[in-house]
């Protein structure tokens, strides 16, 4: 037993990566917040919390939800950016953060999209949720089974813009992270989050970004911000830099600038801290020829994550290890394992992909083989 025992031990020590990064204790990034996340977007590593499931009122951050729910409907053909919205007397009832819409104005779903991104135009988000799903009520349902689909545990909503403090609507900071990550998933809601100034109606009605950070931080891309009296000063701030993204929430901050200054030290933290590092080694694989199948070879792909967080500073050069079958017996099903990549830094292992079958080969019939067979002996006789 304890040879076995020490066998296993073995197995797991050879196969197990290297953990990559180590989140920060809590008392290691000074945020005044008492709710806040920070993640990085490719990974989805996250790299601090402080009481980030607790359930929380998001206020405006809410309508990070709704704008993905927005740009997916883009990206499915189920409506267009060109797609011209008529705003209904509710949508113009909202109040709080607008531009005013009247009963009866038309826009475009593009138009609408920027309002919501730039100035959280509520009278904007419902009457888009009203063109998606009939209904606020309605699309409030789509959000809440997309809260489900992404693992938001400790999300529920009610309406669409976070405007009302009710009771049942309610998040955390990992769940906005969760949401946020899927958003920017999207390059092109960066073609709206990432405005600071803009204007609509001809120029007649000038927008200002209610993200400061959008023109004061460097490699900023979004997101949103919130305020409500019971939900504070809330912040889903994003930032690229270097090919590396992070996402900082803050949730209930005491003030505006003090929201601004903790997404900052966040990120500061994250752009200081972490780099990433691909999972392929950017030449292509060769092909790996397949013995009695219908195609002579298969074409090699990588299976999963294509990148790792690293903390920065540790040392030792990046080594790509590729390990691959030197044939394969038909038939082979996609994604049949065709070897390994172990990425190393130094002597230390990061990571182990796999290495899988881009396509099906199905197995040759006998009939196929003789027709082969016959066709070889026909060219020997021929020459």
């Amino acid at each position: 037993m304890k040879k076995f025992l020490s066998f296993l031990l073995a197995v797991i020590l050879l196969t197990t990566p290297a953990l990559a990064v180590e989140p920060a204790p809590e008392d290691a990034i000074s945020v005044g917040a008492p709710h806040a996340v920070l993640m990085e977007k490719s990974t989805g590593t996250l790299l601090y919390e402080k009481a980030a499931h607790d359930r929380c009122p998001p206020a405006s951050v809410t309508k990070v939800m709704t704008m993905l729910l927005v740009v997916e409907a883009i990206e499915a053909g189920t409506i267009g950016l060109d797609t011209v919205v008529t705003a209904s007397d509710t949508a113009c009832s909202m109040g709080g953060s607008q531009i005013w819409l009247e009963p009866g104005e038309r826009m475009t779903v593009s138009e609408m999209l920027k309002c919501v991104a730039v100035v959280s135009a509520n009278d904007c988000a419902v009457a888009l949720a009203e063109l998606i799903a009939g209904s606020e009520e309605a699309f409030v349902q789509k959000m809440n089974r997309r809260a489900a689909e992404l693992g938001m545990a400790d999300t529920h909503f009610t309406n669409c813009t976070g405007l009302a403090d009710d009771d049942g609507h309610y998040t955390s900071a990992y769940d906005i992270a969760l949401m946020s990550r899927e958003l920017i998933g999207h390059d092109m809601i960066k073609d709206y989050t990432t405005i600071w100034m803009d204007s609509i109606r001809g120029g007649e009605f000038e927008l200002s970004n209610t993200n400061r950070l959008i023109s004061g931080f460097e490699g900023a891309t979004g997101l949103k911000t919130g305020f409500t009296s019971k939900a504070m000063y809330c912040l889903a701030a994003t930032a690229e830099r270097d090919g590396v993204e992070f996402i900082a929430v803050v949730l209930h901050g005491e003030s505006s600038d003090a929201r601004f200054q903790d997404a900052r030290t966040l990120l500061n933290y994250g752009f200081a801290n972490y780099r990433l590092t691909s999972l392929r080694p950017g030449q292509a694989l060769p092909p790996v020829p397949v013995e009695l199948g219908k195609a002579d070879s298969v074409q090699p792909i990588y299976q999963g994550d294509e990148y790792i967080l690293e903390q920065k500073g540790t040392g030792g050069e990046l080594r790509y290890d590729v390990d691959l079958d030197e044939s394969v017996t038909a038939p082979v099903a996609q994604g049949q394992k065709l070897g390994t990549l172990t990425v190393r830094r130094g002597e230390t292992m990061l990571a182990r992909v796999e290495i899988v079958s881009s396509e099906d080969v199905e197995r040759l019939s006998l009939f196929f083989i003789y027709e082969r067979l016959f066709g070889v002996l026909i060219g020997q006789k021929a020459d």
